[in-house]
């Protein structure tokens, strides 16, 4: 069935995301973290990214988590408003000075170029966010409220802390309730769990997902789910073992009404073939390949394709479209330095739409 978005003149909010902000310090060019005399400062999260892009693109996206009331908290609040992000529901906790209490995390990302692959090092223990609990938010008022079309988190959210498991049930569950569509992006990071932990925390959350995303390896290790034909370094991917393996977790899941992949194959550190697939209403839909794809960093690809595909499901886009947009939006947002998107809807229009990179006068 298709996806039932409420009206927008019935909510307060076209998108709230949950979910953990850092500051991202990386060396300029292609340098090493250990060498750099000089470090570059992004603010950039998995869920945040999505709600980042989206009140740029002119939706009323919000943004909700915990952060610390000092200058590192309001580094990251000056740049989630500088995209006119809604953070009125953002809990604020006091500085105790050192941060032992809670804190803001630290994203050491270097950038990779040819046989180097790029590397994130993270610094995010005893974060404030992870340190979220149930009864934090109200989500029944938010939702039953408020209002809002749509409501995303993920994996990485989930992954931070036992209380952040249970805080995302949570929510997913109130918004289910409320009517309003909930998409999860699986985002695994082994850093931060493992498989199997990442499979159980999931299961419980799956009954309120009506929207999956996911990249190459998310589905075998979020949900347990094999993709035939692939290598375990994912050099080659195989699109007809990808359907196959969505077709099996809609039959599993069949309150999953939409999934969304991407498929990424590294050529080098600033070379990759990337492209999408879009499962939706019984149908597999495929984006263009961009093959051969030069980046210039690719942190932030998929939520790019996340917040484009959120993007045009909310405008009434047909499935084709949507995966369109999505692929191509991650593709631009992996043309420029940081974590979230940098670029107009025109030019990700321009792309979707077959256009070239021919100088603009």
């Amino acid at each position: 069935m298709p996806l039932k978005i409420r009206p927008s003149s019935d909510c307060e909010f076209d998108l709230l995301a949950l979910g953990e902000c850092m500051i991202r310090l990386s060396p300029p060019g292609h340098q090493r973290i250990e060498l750099t005399p000089v470090f570059e400062a992004y603010a950039g999260g998995g869920e945040y990214n999505v709600a980042y892009a989206l009140s740029r693109y002119g939706m009323r996206a919000g943004w909700i988590s915990r952060l610390v009331d000092n200058p590192l908290g309001h580094f990251i609040r000056n740049h989630a408003k500088s995209s006119g992000m809604d953070l009125s529901e953002v809990v604020w906790v006091p500085y105790d000075g050192v941060g032992r209490t809670d804190r803001i995390g630290l994203n050491f990302t270097e950038v990779g170029i040819g046989v180097r692959s790029s590397v994130s090092l993270y610094d995010r223990g005893h974060t404030a966010i992870a340190h979220m609990k149930p009864g934090d938010v109200d989500w029944k008022r938010i939702f039953d409220v408020r209002k809002t079309r749509w409501f995303h988190t993920g994996g990485i959210f989930s992954a931070l802390s036992d209380s952040c498991a249970e805080v995302a049930l949570d929510a997913m569950k109130a918004a289910h309730k409320a009517g309003t569509i909930v998409s999860y992006d699986l985002n695994f990071r082994s850093k931060l769990w493992s498989s199997k932990r990442a499979v159980e925390v999931t299961k419980s959350l799956i009954p309120s997902i009506d929207v999956i995303i996911g990249n190459e390896e998310d589905f075998q290790k979020v949900l347990g789910f094999q993709v035939v034909g692939s290598d375990e370094h994912f050099k080659q991917l195989h699109v007809d073992g990808y359907k196959k393996m969505v077709a099996e977790v809609v039959k599993a899941y069949p309150n999953v009404h939409a999934v969304g992949t991407t498929l990424r194959e590294v050529v080098s550190g600033l070379v990759n073939n990337w492209s999408a697939i879009l499962y939706y209403d019984g149908i597999f839909y495929e984006s263009r390949k961009y093959t051969n794809l030069e980046i210039e960093d690719r942190v932030g690809g998929g939520d790019g394709f996340c917040s484009g595909l959120i993007y045009g499901l909310t405008h009434a886009l047909s499935p084709q479209e949507c995966v369109e947009l999505g692929a191509a939006h991650g593709a631009l947002l992996q043309s420029t330095r940081g974590d979230t998107s940098m670029v107009t809807m025109d030019e990700v229009r321009h792309v979707m739409d077959g256009g070239t990179a021919r100088i603009k006068r």
